[in-house]
């Protein structure tokens, strides 16, 4: 399909690796360069031959966004399709889609449906009525005056809104925290509320394993509320800096009907559309795979689905710019290999043997990708910032991880 004659572009928001790999989704299938705005520039973004990318410092407001995206809106003939990069931009584009132009396709559910998604504590009363296992939990509110969850250390503490947590900085913030007492605990909730955050803290029971319990869902449904696409990852490795714990950097494809069906069931009850992701990590203790949270939007390790063949821009471009049928549902069943570290750095800090084996044949096999490097996306200045941040892991892994 000739897509000059379609007339459509895609413009996404953020810079970061979920913004590279959604970019790169289009352009493998339908050769389209991408535009970006992001809040701050720079890797791996930068220099791309695939993506015209913009800074917009105020971005996370309103009238700023509502301004850059008509401006650049008002300026193609044909039709831009909206993606959010990140749960800020999300949450920007389903809050003020009726103030955006007409020539925009912002495919995200009404903003308030996704505000009470995002928050963590309305979401597990979803699961709840789901019969979807998660973590015991505790929720602090600014007024909690004694921090009393009725499980024992260590405990998980994480924010319910992570844009306004990040939006209030102070010393030793983290992404997310692991205290080992109780006391560390309630030393933390005060430095988190004293730094001006206001909204509620979640304190969770850590469940045993390492990063290799850990799973990640992606999926699709499509503008009648249909999943039309599911995608298991096995996660083997994470990051361990403070402000990227979490984060995946290596999985392996994996395929797991039972699990995917009963997330299925989950988002065709509430009539989710578009791109969700989930985390979820193995508790051996009882056999039960238990949920962290949702994203309302493709995770940054999204290349993990494109690069097993199942690309994710073809089933948005179908659903809302083609206007097509997509089909039976896909439940992804192809076995591939995504990292963003270096291979000696995933084989040096995955402990069990097996995964090793597992990543040795699809090496072999060439199935295996890291989406930053991209065939063809091979400016100079580029390839020496990435190869540069490529090289840090090494360092990064041997801080947090030691060896």
């Amino acid at each position: 399909m000739d897509f000059k004659e379609q007339n459509f572009v895609p413009l996404l928001l953020g810079n970061d690796i979920n913004v590279y790999s959604v970019a790169r989704a289009f352009h493998e299938a339908y050769g389209l360069k991408s535009y970006s705005i992001g809040k701050k520039g720079g890797a791996p973004c930068a220099e791309s031959r695939m993506i015209i990318q913009s800074v917009e410092p105020e971005m996370d407001k309103a009238e700023v966004f509502v301004r850059r995206v008509n401006e650049f809106a008002e300026k193609q003939s044909g039709k831009v399709l909206l993606v959010g990069c990140g749960d800020n931009y999300v949450r920007m584009i389903a809050d003020n889609k009726a103030a955006l132009r007409e020539n925009v396709i912002a495919p995200y559910a009404d903003g308030k449906f996704l505000a009470a998604l995002m928050d963590k504590e309305r979401f597990y009363e979803l699961c709840e009525r789901h019969g979807i296992d998660y973590p015991k939990t505790y929720v602090c509110t600014l007024g909690t005056m004694e921090v009393s969850p009725e499980f024992e250390a260590p405990y998980i503490l994480k924010p319910c809104n992570g844009p306004e947590y990040f939006a209030h900085p102070f010393e030793g913030q983290k992404k997310v925290f692991k205290l080992d007492s109780l006391d560390e605990l309630r030393e933390t909730v005060a430095a988190v509320y004293n730094s001006g955050y206001k909204d509620n803290l979640i304190v969770q029971e850590f469940i045993p394993g390492d990063d290799t319990y850990m799973r990640v869902l992606t999926n699709y449904s499509d503008k009648n509320g249909v999943v039309k696409l599911m995608c298991l990852g096995h996660v083997l490795l994470e990051e361990h800096t403070p402000y990227g714990i979490g984060n995946h950097a290596v999985i392996i494809n994996e395929y797991d009907r039972e699990l995917m069906d009963r997330f299925r069931a989950l988002l065709e009850d509430i009539g989710y559309t578009g791109f969700s992701n989930f985390d979820i990590k193995y508790d051996r203790r009882d056999g039960k795979f238990k949920v962290f949270e949702i994203n309302v939007r493709q995770g940054r390790s999204n290349f993990y689905v494109t690069g097993a063949g199942y690309n994710i821009a073809e089933y948005v471009v179908k659903d809302h710019v083609l206007n097509e049928e997509l089909g039976e549902t896909v439940y992804a069943d192809r076995e591939n290999l995504w990292l963003v570290i270096p291979e000696k750095v995933a084989f040096d800090y995955i402990k069990p043997m097996e995964y090793k084996t597992r990543m040795k044949s699809l090496i072999r096999q060439g199935r295996i990708v890291n989406p930053l490097f991209y065939k063809g996306d091979d400016k100079p200045g580029r390839l020496l910032r990435l190869m540069k941040q490529h090289v840090s892991h090494f360092g990064k892994y041997k801080k947090y991880l030691g060896k």
